[in-house]
C-alpha cells in the first residue's frame, strides 16, 4: 500500500496544483477587469486510517473561492454613474429577464461597482447587462419605510420616467425695507408695488403683485409705524386682493426697524412661531417669510427707500433632464436643465455576515448562498456598510506581483509531484525486474 498510496498522492498533488495554475491564471487574466474579486485556493490534506505502524498516503484536495469582501482602490472616471462603494458593502443588480417579474421573483446578485449607463429603455445597466436596483421616493423624493432584509421594495432604476419636472414655487422670502417716514403725519400717501414671480404647479411662470401702502397717524398723533400689504395674483383676477395683512414695526432705541406685530386678514394666516404668512394663489399654496417679533425680521422699516434687498423664491419652471448623479448617502437624483434636482431613487448597499460565502455568477456580481449568510439592505455609510461614491470604479484585487510569486510556487509544487510519479513508476520498474 505505501508505494500505490504514494502514487495516489502524487497524482492528486498534480491535480490540485492543476486547479491552484488555473485560479493564478484567472486572477492575472483579470487584472484589469474592474469590480474583480481574486480566486483563490487552500490545499486541506486528506488522513487514511493508518494500522499496524503502516503508513499510506492520503493526499490532497483544492478548496477555492473568491473573496468578494475584499477592498479594491477607487479610480476616478468622467461618468456620473459609474458608482462604487468605498468599504465594506455591495451594490445590488438583477438582468436583463427579471425586469418584468415581480419583486420577490428577481434574480438578486451582488457586485461591488458598475459603469452605468441608460439604455434605450431607461434603465441604468452595464454593458455585462446588470441592471441596478434602489428604493423608489415619491413625488417629493422621499422614501419611506423600506424593506431591508429581502429583494422586496427593490425596484430596477428607471429615469426615463423623469425626463421632464417642475417645481412649483412654496417658499417666499420677503425681503423689504420700507421708508420709516411714510407713516409720519403729514407724509404724502406713496403706495409702493413689488411684482414678485413665482412657478405654478404646470411649471408656468407667473407674478403675485404685492402693494405696501403706509397707514397714516391721526394729525398730531405719532407715526404709526404700520403698513397694509394687499396681494394679487396675476394668475388669476389682477385686480382681486387675495390676501392682506398689517404689519407694525417697532421704533424703541433697542430694536428699531423690526417687526413689532402682524395681523393677518383675509385670504391670509401668519404663524408667530416661523414668520411665516401663507396664502392661496390660483394653483397652490405658498408660505411668505415676513418675520417675528422674537426673532429674525424678513420685512424692515428704516429710515431709507423702498428697497427690495432680499427677495428670494424656490421653486424651477419645467425643466428636461440633463444628468443623473448619486452622493454619498445612495440618493440617485435627477437634474435638470434649469437646475433644479429631484431625488428618483435610494441605492441601498447590501451586507452579507460571509463575502467568501458568495457564488461567482460572472461579470464580476455574486449570488446569495447559504454559506454566506441572508443579505441585509443599509442605508449608504450606516451601520457597517461603506458610503457610494459616484465617478469612480473599483479596481481588481489582483495583485500580479503576488500572483507571478504564486506561479512560480505552483510550478515546482507541479513538478515535485510529478516528480514523486516518476520515483514509483522507478520503483515499480525496479520490482518488477527482481520477479523476472
Amino acid at each position: 500500500m505505501g508505494i500505490s498510496s504514494a502514487l495516489n498522492a502524487g497524482v492528486m498533488g498534480l491535480a490540485v496544483n492543476a486547479v491552484k495554475l488555473s485560479t493564478i491564471s484567472d486572477n492575472i487574466a483579470n487584472s484589469q477587469t474592474y469590480g474583480y474579486k481574486r480566486a483563490d485556493t487552500e490545499f486541506a490534506d486528506m488522513v487514511l486510517a493508518q494500522s499496524n505502524g503502516d503508513y499510506n498516503a492520503g493526499g490532497v484536495r483544492a478548496l477555492t473561492y473568491r473573496d468578494a469582501g475584499a477592498q479594491g482602490s477607487l479610480v476616478t472616471t468622467s461618468n456620473a454613474t459609474d458608482i462604487s462603494i468605498s468599504g465594506r458593502g455591495m451594490l445590488a443588480v438583477t438582468d436583463g429577464a427579471s425586469l418584468n417579474q415581480a419583486a420577490s421573483d428577481r434574480t438578486l446578485m451582488l457586485t461591488s461597482t458598475g459603469s452605468f449607463y441608460t439604455d434605450e429603455s431607461g434603465y441604468l445597466r452595464t454593458q455585462s447587462g446588470l441592471h441596478l436596483l434602489g428604493w423608489p421616493a415619491d413625488v417629493n423624493g422621499n422614501v419611506t419605510a423600506p424593506v431591508r432584509d429581502s429583494i422586496a421594495g427593490l425596484e430596477p432604476v428607471r429615469t426615463n420616467l423623469n425626463q421632464n419636472a417642475v417645481s412649483p414655487t412654496q417658499n417666499i422670502t420677503l425681503g423689504v425695507n420700507l421708508p420709516a417716514t411714510e407713516t409720519e403725519d403729514g407724509a404724502p400717501a406713496n403706495t409702493y408695488d413689488l411684482p414678485i414671480e413665482y412657478y405654478d404647479t404646470l411649471g408656468r411662470s407667473q407674478t403675485l403683485d404685492f402693494e405696501f401702502v403706509p397707514q397714516a397717524p391721526v394729525p398730531g398723533d405719532p407715526p404709526t409705524n404700520t403698513w397694509t400689504v394687499n396681494v394679487r395674483d396675476q394668475a388669476g383676477n389682477p385686480a382681486t386682493v387675495i390676501a392682506t395683512f398689517d404689519v407694525t414695526f417697532d421704533d424703541s432705541v433697542s430694536a428699531g426697524g423690526s417687526i413689532a406685530s402682524v395681523t393677518a386678514g383675509a385670504g391670509a394666516t401668519y404663524d408667530p412661531a416661523t414668520g411665516d404668512i401663507s396664502i392661496t394663489t390660483a394653483s397652490q399654496a405658498v408660505d411668505i417669510f415676513v418675520g417675528t417679533s422674537s426673532g429674525t425680521s424678513a420685512l424692515t422699516q428704516l429710515s431709507a427707500s423702498f428697497s427690495p434687498l432680499t427677495v428670494t423664491k424656490d421653486g424651477a419652471p419645467i425643466g428636461n433632464l440633463s444628468s443623473i448623479e448619486i452622493d454619498e448617502r445612495g440618493i440617485l437624483q435627477a437634474v435638470y436643465d434649469t437646475g433644479f434636482r429631484r431625488t428618483i431613487f435610494q441605492i441601498p448597499v447590501a451586507d452579507v455576515p460571509n463575502f467568501a460565502g458568495l457564488d461567482a455568477v460572472g461579470n464580476s456580481a455574486f449570488a446569495i448562498t447559504q454559506n454566506s449568510g441572508d443579505v441585509y439592505f443599509w442605508d449608504a455609510g450606516d451601520g457597517p456598510t461603506g458610503t457610494t461614491e459616484g465617478y469612480s470604479l473599483t479596481e481588481s484585487t489582483t495583485d500580479i506581483a503576488a500572483e507571478l510569486t504564486d506561479l512560480i510556487q505552483t510550478q515546482r509544487a507541479y513538478s515535485s509531484n510529478a516528480k514523486i510519479i516518476q520515483t514509483v513508476d522507478e520503483m515499480l520498474q525496479e520490482t518488477t525486474d527482481i520477479i523476472r
